[in-house]
């Protein structure tokens, strides 16, 4: 634990306004927001923050979209950040066979095509989680606690009471669920899930090559699933390469050398020489969507709410949309005078977040159901479809702001 309230909290039941379970991304960013907004904020994390602050690069980062960017600047987070940011200028999707190169029809989006800048930065991981626990750190109102995980919660008198794995209880108006896909939070609510797997498993890891991408992010569609290839600084590259499951166990168990000519054929050589920088990281995809995004006295964020394809990097950015939408939605019901815990508060998160997260979960699903496959007439359909929304300057445009994070109707902290 990094926080002197520990010694308070174990002398009986501190009474706090939140309760943030899950210290990974957009727990600690949910945490900054509502202590901007006078609240008491317990964050829970059953990892040490020495597991978050290896500073050695490992592969790992995130596209983090032009509107969530706004959310980390508005919380404080970015200007720590951005040095170690690589602007995503161009985003260009393809699809083809790894060995036989890309289908002429492409998209291709450019973000001078919009007035707010780049459509998003890749940032490592390393950079991300230690400026969020720097921040966390300097906010008074905020007690984190580390090492130690949620066993048992109960909701009662008008607050909800969580209990640790050492036996302490801590008490406040609401619990958020920041804690992942297979939600501890969700389930001790009794709120159920819907979902299948997709039999496929991202393998994520990072190269390095001898030419520039020019801040340019690739999308290539292959039967086994998409790869994206995402500009790191440097003449570095983020790879999310989504592959049947079998192949990927295959390509899995290769040694570095193996596992680069395994690459390549899809890769491509259009960057140079590639070699591999980090460690190889992997994980099964699936839908997973959970029934409801709150219950009494309790609200669900990011996978925790909705788990969905990595096709175009957009979970952790609708993650931090539903961060930015619930810290509007506790600021204004505090403003009000209203509990932030009541039924009525979080049923405006509710409206406001569900539709909009089941619709991007199912478009995912949607896009990798017609891209990974190798049917002749659905290849010839959606190569048509890339060239006709790259002729049409609105319809561009439109997956552009799309892209970015700007579409719909925004946070205050994302506009």
């Amino acid at each position: 634990m990094d926080n002197p309230a520990r010694a308070t909290i174990c002398q009986g039941m501190e009474q706090t306004d939140i309760i943030i379970v899950g210290g990974g991304l957009n727990g600690p960013v949910l945490a900054l927001a509502a202590a901007q907004s006078g609240m008491r904020v317990t964050l829970m994390d059953a990892i040490t923050p020495d597991a978050h602050r290896d500073r050695d690069f490992d592969g790992r980062a995130y596209a983090i979209a032009n509107g969530s960017m706004r959310l980390l600047r508005g919380v404080g987070v970015w200007g720590a950040v951005q040095p170690n940011a690589q602007p995503m200028l161009d985003i260009k999707v393809t699809d083809g066979r790894a060995g036989e190169g890309a289908s002429p029809w492409m998209m291709h989006f450019d973000h001078s095509e919009i007035e707010e800048g780049p459509m998003g930065w890749l940032v490592e991981d390393r950079h991300l989680r230690a400026a969020l626990l720097d921040a966390v750190a300097s906010v008074g109102n905020i007690t984190h606690i580390t090492g130690h995980s949620v066993v048992a919660q109960d909701v009662a008198g008008g607050g909800v009471t969580v209990t640790l794995d050492d036996g302490t209880s801590l008490s406040a108006r609401l619990l958020v669920g920041c804690d992942g896909r297979s939600s501890g939070v969700a389930n001790r609510a009794g709120i159920k899930r819907m979902g299948w797997d997709y039999h496929q498993i991202a393998i994520v890891c990072a190269v390095e090559h001898d030419l520039p991408h020019n801040g340019v992010a690739h999308q290539f569609f292959m039967p086994g699933g998409p790869l994206a290839i995402l500009p790191l600084t440097g003449n570095r590259s983020s790879i999310v390469w989504s592959e049947q499951a079998d192949r990927a166990r295959a390509a899995l168990a290769l040694d570095d050398e193996s596992f680069l000519n395994a690459l390549k054929p899809a890769f491509g050589s259009f960057l140079g020489e590639l070699r591999l920088v980090g460690q190889r990281f992997s994980y099964p995809l699936g839908l997973t969507l959970a029934d409801s995004l709150v219950a009494p006295r309790v609200a669900l964020v990011g996978d925790a709410a909705h788990g969905i394809h990595p096709i175009a990097g957009q979970g952790l950015n609708a993650g931090l949309r539903d961060v930015a939408a619930l810290a509007q939605v506790l600021e204004d019901a505090k403003m009000r005078g209203e509990d932030i815990g009541s039924a009525v508060a979080l049923d405006r998160y509710q409206v406001w977040r569900r539709f909009e997260a089941t619709r991007l979960a199912l478009a995912t699903d949607a896009f990798n159901r017609l891209f990974s496959n190798d049917n002749s007439v659905l290849r010839g359909l959606r190569d048509l479809g890339m060239g006709a929304i790259n002729a049409v300057p609105s319809l561009r445009r439109r997956f552009i702001r799309e892209a970015a994070g700007l579409n719909g109707e925004l946070p205050r902290l994302m506009r």
